[in-house]
């Protein structure tokens, strides 16, 4: 005599508890809710029956799906990042930091002006906007590309002293 099928009722009425069970036992692990467990376990038995019918041993394919789902759990959140503040506003568009921002080129630009001898051209092509490279930077200024790393270097310690003057004084 061959047992009666069972109906997709009586099965999920079976394994309730069971679900439950491997749910509350796994999802501390996971970082998963166990509700998120049971609700994922459901649908792949859901999708398992009108596929491939019910399984042939449904507690070891249950304990089997918990398991899986643990993992896509864990694996989904390794991926995910979650936000920091507001996504929209980084602060970048911030009226006063605008303001400070352009305050301190301003007064940066006006400095390098001050500087002796080919400096100002240079340090002005070196914070242009555009990014040039070296070799643009020689081409427009006619001097070798190698002698940008030391003229710069000179540039920068005659900026450094005349703003520490500077910041000093005040």
């Amino acid at each position: 005599m061959t047992p009666e099928p069972v109906t997709a009722h009586e099965l999920v009425d079976s394994l309730r508890p069971l679900l439950l069970a491997e749910a509350a036992a796994e999802a501390p692990g996971s970082g998963a809710e166990p509700g998120d467990l049971e609700q994922a376990v459901w649908l792949r038995l859901l999708e398992r029956l009108d596929a491939d019918g019910p399984p042939s041993d449904p507690p070891v394919w249950l304990r089997r799906a918990v398991r899986a789902e643990v993992r896509r759990s864990r694996r989904t959140a390794r991926r995910e990042r979650g936000l920091t503040g507001e996504p929209a506003d980084d602060g970048r568009h911030d009226p006063e930091r605008l303001a400070l921002t352009a305050a301190r080129r301003r007064a940066l630009l006006d400095a390098v002006r001050r500087l002796p001898g080919r400096c100002p051209r240079l340090m002005e092509a070196l914070l242009s906007p555009r990014d040039p490279t070296y070799g643009e930077i020689a081409g427009e200024l006619g001097m070798s590309q190698g002698s940008i790393g030391p003229e710069r270097s000179r540039c920068l310690g005659c900026l450094r002293r005349l703003l520490t003057r500077e910041v000093a004084a005040r």
